[in-house]
């Protein structure tokens, strides 16, 4: 008997220019933003840090991370990039959570394929659990959106 692959669940994400999945074992939960406590030193996509849970976790702008303008924050996406530790990613907006259509993974960019090749060498150096994770995460185009919202639609 054929095994069926179960498709991949995506927590699909927007900043100012992208459309963002990613993979949703990766993402612990999404909240308002919090206050952000800034860092000197930081590379310029890490905004600071915020207490979230008890924890002070990094802020990561998804707008700086893929070289564009920064975000606006409306959203913050933890992400498990270890078995303790999180970062949080900003977005502007979460937008569902919906499987990736079937072979799509493979003929998606990847998330850092956008980002400049020294934001991915700075990654790696700080931490390169996170740069694993997103190098999961996958950029969409608005068509696979619009598609996936229309195959829901009554």
């Amino acid at each position: 008997m054929a095994e069926t692959q179960q498709p991949t669940l995506a927590l699909w994400c927007r900043t100012a220019t992208f459309l963002c999945a990613l993979p949703l074992k990766d993402a612990a939960e999404t909240m308002r933003p919090l206050a952000i406590q800034a860092m000197s030193g930081a590379p310029a996509f890490v905004l600071g840090m915020a207490v979230i849970r008890g924890a002070a976790v990094p802020v990561v702008d998804a707008g700086r991370l893929l070289g564009t303008e920064g975000v606006r924050a409306g959203r913050f996406v933890t992400l498990k990039v270890g078995p303790r530790r999180h970062v949080a990613l900003a977005v502007e907006q979460v937008l569902d959570v919906k499987p990736l259509p079937d072979g799509s993974l493979g003929e998606l960019p990847p998330l850092l394929h956008a980002a400049k090749t020294d934001v991915v060498s700075e990654i790696g150096v700080l931490d390169s659990e996170l740069l694993i994770v997103l190098r999961n995460a996958r950029l969409v185009p608005e068509e696979l959106w619009t598609q996936l919202e229309g195959e829901q639609s009554p």
